[in-house]
């Protein structure tokens, strides 16, 4: 008597679904080997520089961890001066820190970039005004020291999700950032904002539609002037560098309704920049995405940094 391969006697219901679980563990097994050995590959052609103070060390309002960052370099001798991108992290304002991110740190240094991902005050020890000073001060440390880590001082970018893609946006976007700390041109020659939140405080504060939208109180204060100032929206310009600007179709919708306004906002002004919406993606996905070394943004910030122009459309 033949017997079907598909149905071997003896095997039971119960003895079936154990397989079926069995499969696919033991592919996500064989998913995080993979992963281990794509992280190690990578960690291994990367240098990283840990924990080095951007303010000096003992200055008034010097805390020993926020005013650090960490330099991700190619390993290996180099002749050329490499583009650097300075990474900002979110976390709503008053959370997140750069040993979350080395993941991008190092998957920007493993495509030739040098890449700077910084630690920042948060709330509610300071408000965000002291946050960009803090990004700005980072962006000026960047540009006196990165040559000594194969760096290019002359061509810097800044890059950040969520809390941080607000932050990236009014380094680029506000000049007196750097001229209040003596610089006498803004050093950023381009930005990359991941999903960011933040862009126009000043209307999302003043309509306060969803529940415990209070809390942003605390890192913006209650003076409209400040909400205003600190929203990269009222900031744009002709003139400013270009903008890499990307959205999640499933991101909160306050995010979808700035980033919408911004866009307007740099078509209005003729200012250059590339919108893009990444379909199925929610607020968290848009930073988890980067974790692959070959992701679209990684793509559109090289075209950028090598050539200075924005990627074409797709």
């Amino acid at each position: 008597m033949s017997v079907s391969p598909l149905r071997l006697p003896g095997r039971t219901t119960r003895s079936r679904y154990h397989l079926l679980w069995q499969v696919p563990a033991g592919v996500l097994v064989l998913m995080a080997v993979l992963t281990a050995a794509n992280e190690w590959a990578v960690a291994r052609s990367v240098h990283r520089t840990k924990d080095l103070a951007y303010v000096e060390a003992g200055s008034p309002g010097f805390p020993t961890e926020r005013h650090r960052l960490d330099v991700f370099a190619p390993a290996g001798p180099t002749t050329a001066k490499r583009p650097v991108v300075v990474f900002i992290h979110g976390g709503s304002w008053n959370s997140g820190s750069k040993n979350l991110y080395g993941f991008i740190g190092r998957r920007l240094a493993h495509r030739g970039l040098v890449a700077v991902v910084i630690n920042y005050r948060l709330s509610p020890s300071v408000q965000v005004p002291a946050m960009a000073e803090d990004c700005a001060r980072a962006v000026v440390w960047t540009q006196k020291h990165i040559g000594r880590f194969g760096g290019d001082g002359e061509r810097i970018f800044v890059m950040g999700h969520s809390a941080g893609g607000g932050l990236a946006a009014l380094l680029a976007v506000d000049d007196s950032l750097f001229s209040r700390l003596g610089s006498s041109k803004n050093p950023v020659r381009g930005a990359v904002l991941d999903d960011p939140a933040g862009l126009d405080m000043l209307d999302y504060l003043r309509k306060m539609e969803y529940p415990g939208d209070e809390q942003y109180l605390v890192p913006f204060g209650r003076d409209p002037a400040v909400w205003r100032s600190m929203s990269a929206l009222y900031r744009v310009r002709s003139g400013i560098p270009p903008l890499l600007v990307y959205v999640g179709e499933k991101t909160y919708p306050s995010i979808a309704r700035s980033t919408r306004k911004f866009r307007d906002r740099l078509r209005e002004t003729g200012a250059p920049f590339r919108f893009t919406v990444f379909p199925g993606k929610k607020h968290v996905g848009m930073v988890a995405q980067l974790f692959w070394k070959n992701n679209r943004i990684y793509k559109d910030l090289l075209h950028l940094v090598e050539t200075g122009d924005l990627p074409k459309a797709e």
